[in-house]
């Protein structure tokens, strides 16, 4: 249910931002009065927002054929205006470079939320136990940062900042609500042709896969963003910080999306119980078609870094014809034919991404694969040696507990003969931590 949901909440999301807060990011000299016209411009789209998806709520219902989702939607809906608050002190904590802050922000509201979410599915509340996880997320978020950031809320509104801001962030609108479209798109399809149960194994798949690439990459468009902003006028450090970049997000993702991929069977079955059992060969898919995601972000990046907004709504636009041919061609097989077309996209999909920091920096897809070759090498390796390993084996338990110590010592040992600069670096991250 909630995942019939989620395209609705996430384009109607991409609106209250507008890409404004991108553009103020990208802005070499802020002001109060540009951070309180983003906040007043956010606030009030995100009112419209939720006005519009409480009176759509009827015919949502109606069009999956699920009465439920009236108020469920005009539940979770209340997050976009919550999130308008919260949004605009994130984007002061990540202009500051104030990571670790929101870092505390995050991990304390995901664990507050989660906990409660928890009681309440204990308590046999069901799909209402997420929804109320989503909102105490967005409150606690908003507490939390109320607390530690440093902006004031004001009700300044300047049309000179909204017209430069907008002017930059509107292709990225318009970008991003093609993006979470295409990427939610297929949870309408499922939802409408396929049961409710089957939507569900796909959303579960795509979640675990998220945990891991979505997490990876949600930290590096985060910290990286404002960076190489504030290098955009030094272009050699820059892409020198990009390739440190890639290779330290790839020495990350790869042998984690390998690790999930081959120890899908116990991770499902142990965490959700055999009666998930179908989300595992899902899952394995899934996992491969994430593989190269936080370089596809890394270079969508680098080029709204640059003011080169209008070359990420090309380079965006580009991928529709593919995702909709794939997506055509694979319904009417299941959702694992579905998943596989996901994959073969999400491949081309990077090589498109990659095209333009490849023509406007020299530093293009098979130069960006060339500096992982050694990464991709060792995740592979670790892979093979942990699928020999746990089918040896019966136990569930013993196959994850054994994958994961066989994987990480694999690849740790592989990366560690080689001399790799990102294990040391890794290393000395944890250290600090």
């Amino acid at each position: 249910l909630m995942g019939m949901l989620v395209i609705f909440t996430s384009v109607a999301s991409i609106f209250i931002d507008s890409g404004m807060g991108s553009g103020l990011i990208q802005k070499s000299n802020k002001t109060d009065k540009d951070y309180s016209t983003v906040f007043l411009f956010n606030l009030l789209v995100a009112a419209g927002m939720y006005l519009l998806l409480f009176f759509l709520a009827p015919f949502v219902a109606e069009f999956y054929k699920e009465e439920r989702l009236t108020f469920l939607l005009r539940i979770i809906s209340l997050n976009l205006l919550i999130g308008s608050f919260v949004s605009i002190q994130r984007l002061k904590l990540n202009i500051d470079l104030n990571f670790k802050a929101l870092a505390k922000v995050n991990l304390a509201s995901n664990i507050l939320s989660g906990i409660i979410a928890i009681i309440f599915a204990n308590h046999g509340l069901g799909y209402w136990a997420l929804a109320v996880q989503l909102l105490l997320a967005s409150i606690f978020n908003l507490i939390f940062l109320l607390i530690l950031a440093n902006w004031k809320y004001s009700f300044l509104f300047s049309k000179e900042s909204f017209q430069e801001l907008f002017s930059f962030g509107s292709k990225l609108l318009f970008a991003h609500i093609y993006a979470q479209t295409f990427r939610n798109v297929y949870n309408v399809f499922i939802g409408k042709y396929y049961s409710s149960d089957n939507l569900g194994y796909y959303t579960r798949a795509v979640g675990l896969t998220e945990l891991v690439s979505g997490t990876v990459t949600s930290v590096i468009e985060q910290v990286t963003y404002p960076l190489f902003s504030s290098l955009k006028n030094e272009q050699d450090r820059m892409i020198s910080v990009f390739r440190r970049v890639i290779r330290m997000a790839s020495f990350i993702n790869f042998p984690s999306i390998v690790l999930l991929s081959v120890l899908a069977e116990p991770i499902v079955l142990i965490l959700l119980t055999d009666k998930w059992a179908e989300v595992v060969p899902l899952l394995q898919w899934m996992a491969f078609g994430r593989i190269l995601y936080p370089m596809s972000a890394l270079n969508l990046n680098l080029l709204n870094a640059n003011g080169r907004s209008d070359l990420f709504l090309k380079v965006d636009l580009s991928k529709m014809p593919i995702m909709i041919v794939a997506m055509l061609v694979t319904i009417s097989f299941g959702i694992k034919a579905m998943i596989i077309g996901q994959v073969i996209t999400s491949f081309l999909a990077y090589f498109l991404n990659a095209f333009m920091p490849g023509k406007l920096f020299g530093f293009g897809a098979l130069k960006q694969l060339n500096e992982i070759k050694y990464i991709v090498l060792n995740s592979l390796i670790m892979g093979m040696v942990v699928v020999l390993s746990i089918s040896l084996l019966d136990s569930l338990w013993l196959k994850l507990i054994s994958g994961l110590f066989l994987g990480v010592f694999t690849y740790f040992l592989l990366s560690y003969k080689q001399k790799s600069s990102e294990l040391y670096e890794f290393l000395s991250i944890l250290k600090r931590l």
